[in-house]
């Protein structure tokens, strides 16, 4: 089969580290298609049945499973799902913590050609009603926690449940998911077209509502071959990324990327971050890639990591927001490790990256990996020259494959304006440099107006957060007379610091020695806390709101917010 050669050869060459070579793959659409079937069962769970696909770590508890091992529970869970009448096509919609059901659960539906709807833990009753109301699922899969939050949103909504499983627990209405134990540890697979619905990821929502995003059963687990060229993982491999199972990250880097190479990934449950504890675990392992975002990366390197071995640590990547290069070299001298950016979306796989043994630029998100054509275009589709800023572009068409996102349900305008001129539109903003290399400048909501300049709040947060006494920032527009807009800082310090005029000075400085004149934010606010989404994203839209709403009622100027002298 012409896809099972596409994934030997692409684990070949990352396995000697031929990454110049994947820029010659170009493969074709098959009509069916399905990953489990096609691609975990003959290349993972045939060829290497004993070896280890997941270590699960909970407090004192741990479970291994081998690739056969997980078979068989797939099989017993899609039985399950059969024996109550779930079929093909059918949605379960997934709240679970980290725990091994959520694979077994997934890899069930891939198997068994059904949509999968994750939601984080964290997701209130009214979000869930939303999603209720927008997708009707047949099957819930949730702890005891959100299997109460998942009775009160049925409640609100006409179309109900038909099949409830509790992980753990047991509950009124809801079938405990230990009953897959009884069924039996074979089942067949259903055929699945290449375009079928897969996934529906609901966005994070950073800018407005979240958009339903339907990924299909080809192009997605497909499309993540590039995720595991970014990490460059191995067979052989022991993966760990810190992700929660309700966000696409968590598909991207701890299901599609290691399983597309045959590694095994680290489940490691905790209901607390602790950095000591994350460490004792990479050393105790011996875990050689790890993926992590910025926020747990500048907590681990606050740790003595001299204490430690990293001798079995050969790749690290971070993603979604800046990292300070402090960060990166602190981490680099004591683990032997560069982190290394990647970029991509909900709506795609990992679309530019900073591949292992290429030379990197800091503070760029790397060259597009191999399944994607990126350019800088403006908003009439004209490919712009190096160094111009502008939106972040793919060129799509049906006869060039990648890992973008097959529609958004239920909203033809937005899909409208995304999908033009023969490209996908990301709605972000970067510049592409004479190399190649893209910078990336923001969300095209969070571009800052000021007089005739375009800021990205992203370069601004960098330089702020690069200070010692700044934990985290987020930049944005406030309304201004003169210059249309002033850039305001809002800004969460570290444990004891206290916000005063003398540092909002200190940064105003600090700012000044790195930023470009017109970048220097005008306006300082030290804040306990940043508005976020669900997933961590800062949602800026609160604080463009807050910011307007302020300056037209002429409020007074608080406690903590200080202005540059040339405001």
């Amino acid at each position: 089969m012409e896809i099972q050669n596409l994934y030997k050869t692409v684990r070949e060459l990352i396995s000697e580290e031929k990454f110049d070579d994947l820029d010659s793959l170009k493969p074709s659409k098959p009509e069916f298609f399905n990953w489990y079937n096609d691609i975990f069962e003959p290349l993972n769970v045939k060829q290497a049945p004993n070896e280890k696909a997941l270590i699960w770590i909970y407090n004192q508890e741990r479970k291994d499973f081998t690739f056969k091992e997980l078979d068989q529970q797939t099989n017993q869970f899609l039985n399950l799902l059969r024996k109550h009448g779930i079929k093909k096509g059918d949605k379960l919609f997934a709240q679970l913590p980290l725990v091994p059901e959520n694979w077994i659960s997934y890899l069930a539906c891939i198997k068994g050609g059904m949509i999968i709807i994750p939601t984080a833990t964290t997701m209130a009753v009214r979000g869930m009603e939303f999603r209720f109301k927008s997708l009707s699922p047949e099957v819930a899969i949730a702890d005891a926690s959100n299997a109460e939050k998942i009775d009160q949103a049925e409640e609100k909504v006409e179309q109900k449940i038909k099949l409830k499983l509790i992980v753990g627990a047991e509950r009124e209405g809801w079938i405990n998911v230990d009953e897959m134990f009884k069924e039996s540890t074979t089942a067949e697979g259903e055929k699945t077209k290449s375009d079928d619905n897969l996934f529906y990821f609901f966005t994070s929502g950073t800018t407005g509502m979240p958009k339903i995003v339907a990924h299909t059963h080809f192009t997605y687990p497909v499309g993540h071959l590039t995720t595991s060229s970014w990490i460059g993982l191995k067979k052989g491999d022991l993966h760990y990324n810190i992700s929660q199972p309700g966000w696409a990250k968590f598909f991207w880097s701890s299901f599609f990327a290691p399983w597309n190479v045959g590694a095994c990934l680290l489940g490691y449950h905790t209901d607390r971050f602790n950095p000591k504890e994350q460490l004792e675990n990479i050393e105790k392992l011996k875990v050689s890639t790890f993926c992590a975002p910025p926020t747990a990366l500048r907590s681990l390197v606050q740790e003595d990591l001299t204490q430690y071995d990293f001798s079995h640590l050969r790749q690290c990547v971070a993603a979604g927001e800046p990292l300070n290069p402090e960060v990166i070299e602190i981490w680099k001298k004591r683990t032997g490790t560069l982190i290394r950016d990647g970029y991509g979306q909900t709506e795609s796989t990992a679309m530019a990256a900073n591949l292992p043994g290429r030379e990197l630029k800091f503070g760029s998100m790397g060259k597009p990996t191999f399944l994607y054509d990126i350019v800088i275009a403006d908003d009439d589709g004209n490919i712009l020259p190096p160094t111009e800023e502008g939106n972040i572009c793919v060129r799509h068409n049906d006869d060039a494959f990648n890992g973008i996102f097959k529609t958004y349900l239920k909203d033809k305008e937005r899909l409208q304006k995304v999908f033009k001129d023969g490209l996908y539109y990301t709605g972000d903003k970067a510049y592409k440099d004479e190399d190649g290399y893209l910078w990336f400048v923001g969300r095209d909501d969070d571009v800052i107006k000021a007089s005739d300049f375009r800021i990205g709040p992203f370069e601004v947060e960098s330089v702020l957060i690069e200070h010692e006494a700044v934990v985290e920032a987020a930049v944005v527009g406030s309304p201004h007379p003169l210059r249309t807009n002033a850039v305001k800082a809002y800004v969460v310090l570290s444990k004891n610091v206290e916000g005063t005029e003398d540092l909002a000075k200190e940064l105003f400085r600090f700012s000044e020695k790195h930023l470009a004149r017109y970048k220097i934010p005008r306006i300082i606010e030290f804040v306990g806390s940043l508005p976020k989404t669900l997933s961590g994203k800062i949602r800026r839209i609160e604080l463009r709101a807050m910011e307007a709403e302020n300056r037209q009622n002429d409020e007074e100027i608080n406690d903590l917010e200080y202005f540059h002298e040339k405001y």
